[in-house]
């Protein structure tokens, strides 16, 4: 049975404390930062490797897969991006 409420009264969701928290925190400066700057780079990373590298889905079965999976492609991932930082040496003369 529900219970009965005039209807003056306005019923808040059990969960308001928690939505308050998380309104106080989007109005802090770190939080636009992070919404702006910080998150985009992530994402990226993220699409980069979900379109380029054709991690849209596992092929290894299990945590343990998975796991290994994940890892060696954010290891290429991370090899490709050191590659472009590091200076390039002289062409190679035969």
């Amino acid at each position: 049975m529900l219970p009965q409420y005039a209807e003056s009264e306005i019923v808040r969701s059990i969960h308001e404390a928690a939505r308050g928290v998380a309104r106080r925190i989007a109005k802090t400066p770190e939080y636009i930062v992070s919404r702006c700057c910080e998150r985009k780079k992530v994402e990226m990373l993220f699409a980069h490797l979900k379109r380029i590298m054709k991690l849209d889905r596992l092929r290894l079965r299990g945590l343990t897969g998975a796991t290994d999976e994940f890892t060696l492609a954010a290891m290429v991932q991370n090899l490709r991006r050191m590659a472009k930082l590091l200076p390039q040496g002289p062409p190679l003369t035969g």
